[in-house]
């Protein structure tokens, strides 16, 4: 029982590659079979569940309405979706968003469910240290604004270069991951190389400070959640 539900979970979540848009398209008909086929063995999974297990205790595990929830919803979406196509309209099957509800509440899932809420209860005590990481960001951006927005620098393809606000925050957060380095500084560069020091600053601090200072705060969070957790409290 257990092989199969986790079989029909996969085939549900790979569905995705194949509905549209996808990069390997497959006929709405054989797609919307394949998940009603899914879902059908997710509610018999569900009603089996439901015949070993007392009516009270069934219906205030959060587990089984989540899950109920996700069958409704994913039936009525594809439902819509499917007299949409009837009649020429453009719409996207928005109950996608859902499947993963499938992987983490059936009771085979206990360790996903544990990892789950490792992750959930770590979010609010990284949330310090994701907002200094952007006052950061946002005081470079600044300053990059004021720095070079009047110099009328442009880059190699002729483009305003650091004249817009959120443009240069979005450019000085792909550098922090290094993956425009050094395109995004040679404009500057190239006008005085004193400008250079900027760049090496931001680097310093938000790549090489904040980025293991944050991955050192999500690791010691999640490991201590996942050591106090007993196992049953993922049930």
């Amino acid at each position: 029982m257990r092989t199969a539900t986790y079989f029909f979970i996969f085939l549900n979540l790979s569905l995705a590659l194949f509905e549209e848009p996808a990069v390997y398209p497959l006929p709405f008909l054989a797609t919307s079979v394949l998940e009603v086929l899914c879902l059908l063995v997710f509610l018999g999974r569900l009603t089996h569940f439901a015949k070993v297990t007392l009516h009270n205790v069934f219906w205030k595990d959060t587990k089984n309405i989540c899950i109920m929830m996700a069958i409704l919803l994913s039936l009525t979406d594809l439902a819509v979706y499917g007299v949409l196509r009837l009649y020429d309209v453009r719409s996207i099957r928005w109950s996608r968003i859902v499947r993963p509800i499938f992987l983490i509440n059936f009771a085979e899932s206990r360790q996903i469910r544990r990892a789950f809420r490792s992750i959930r209860n770590t979010l609010p005590e990284i949330t310090y240290v994701f907002l200094l990481f952007m006052f950061s960001l946002l005081m470079f951006s600044l300053m990059a604004l004021k720095l070079f927005g009047e110099r009328n620098l442009q880059t190699a393809e002729g483009l305003p270069y650091f004249r817009n606000y959120l443009e240069i925050v979005f450019d000085l957060y792909v550098l922090v991951t290094t993956a425009n380095s050094p395109d995004v500084m040679m404009p500057a560069f190239d006008f005085s190389s004193w400008y250079a020091l900027f760049f090496i600053a931001f680097v310093i601090i938000n790549t090489y400070i904040f980025m293991s200072l944050f991955l050192a705060v999500v690791y010691n969070n999640y490991k201590k959640h996942l050591k106090v957790m007993p196992g049953g409290a993922c049930d």
